[in-house]
């Protein structure tokens, strides 16, 4: 007789290391347990001696790491009265919110920039029954209504100023640091809001303070380069790039960031849209991982390093993917070659044939 164990979220996982008491209402939709994927075929092209780790958070359930951060959140304004959330958000954060709150019986307000959201994000929100606003302005200005409103309005904010959602995010780190039995040398992340890279650095330190673990990695934030505040060294006004997700110019963790990069001896960088684009393509042709451009940054920003030797050969990495390529379909097809580039044939099987020996 088979006996599968009860898959269970990640609040109900580590209950012992986040705020929650034995009589809080959970409320999850299963997330975390990601999975950890080595790579195979790119560190060889790269021609360098180093162990390169995915942790794929496309495959939580809305399809990216704002699950983890979410279900926390909403868990915590369910259990204080709250009957509606809000955020501003570039899709992800929407998308999430959206879910969690159909799951709680609640409704999620969510404000996006006119224009500047992937299709596959907007659909979520819609489809979870959200109130979408829609507005003439970037992430950061819809961040500062955000705030604006909640002071005058009964409604929680569950973007990452929210210290329950980097709770949940600090997750991440702790399912690392079980699966590899160990701290990685390098761990590489987009930065955006930053609230992510503050998150996993909380989640290191705990297992480090309490002695599960030895050390600590260097943590690396990758920006896209036309939505770069951290390597500008000031707030970006009109940040523009391919990888929505992270078009983010006045980040919400700046001061947080800051101090995680120099607790850990790491660093910023950025890459062009065309090297993310680049990363994400390669991901998925060569490793079968399919991710959305902004979580590609991670792996872009890690290869250009690796190859200079600021990664040094030998280092174990590890690379966090926000966010499914679903998310984004249009700009995987554009780069792709478009819909034109399909192959139409005959419905014979010489036609079929003939098209099957032309790519030997």
């Amino acid at each position: 007789m088979l006996f599968r164990q009860r898959y269970i979220g990640l609040i109900d996982r580590y209950k012992d290391r986040l705020p929650v008491h034995d009589d809080t209402r959970i409320i999850s939709l299963g997330e975390g347990n990601t999975p950890l994927i080595r790579l195979n075929n790119i560190p060889a092209l790269l021609q360098k001696d180093v162990d390169i780790y995915i942790k794929y958070e496309g495959l939580n359930p809305t399809g990216s790491f704002k699950d983890r951060g979410m279900t926390m959140a909403v868990t915590k304004a369910v259990e204080e009265g709250s009957k509606a959330i809000i955020c501003a958000s570039t899709g992800n954060t929407s998308a999430s919110a959206a879910a969690y709150a159909s799951r709680a019986g609640i409704t999620a307000f969510v404000l996006i920039p006119e224009g500047k959201i992937a299709l596959g994000k907007l659909a979520q929100a819609m489809m979870h029954g959200a109130v979408v606003l829609q507005i003439r302005g970037n992430f950061d200005a819809g961040m500062q209504l955000v705030k604006e409103v909640a002071e005058h309005t009964p409604v929680t904010i569950v973007n990452s100023i929210n210290p329950y959602r980097l709770q949940g995010q600090k997750t991440a780190a702790f399912e690392i640091l079980e699966e590899l039995g160990a701290s990685p040398d390098y761990h590489c992340i987009p930065v955006g809001n930053a609230g992510n890279i503050t998150a996993h650095w909380m989640g290191y330190s705990e297992y480090h303070k309490n002695g599960i673990v030895n050390t600590r990695p260097v943590m690396v934030g990758y920006q896209a380069a036309g939505s770069a505040p951290f390597l500008r060294g000031a707030m970006v006004e009109n940040p523009e790039t391919v990888a929505t997700a992270i078009r983010i110019g006045h980040p919400q963790s700046w001061d947080k960031a800051w101090n995680v990069q120099k607790d850990s001896s790491g660093w910023f960088d950025e890459c062009t849209d065309k090297v993310i684009l680049d990363a994400q393509k390669m991901l998925a042709e060569k490793e079968g991982i399919f991710c959305e451009p902004a979580s590609a940054t991670s792996l872009a920003g890690a290869m250009q390093d690796i190859k200079t030797g600021k990664i040094p050969e030998g280092s174990k990495i590890v690379c966090t993917l926000t966010g499914h390529g679903l998310k984004d379909p249009d700009t995987a097809i554009k780069q792709s070659g478009g819909e034109g580039s399909l192959i139409t044939i005959d419905a014979t099987l010489d036609s079929v044939r003939s098209a099957i020996m032309d790519h030997y």
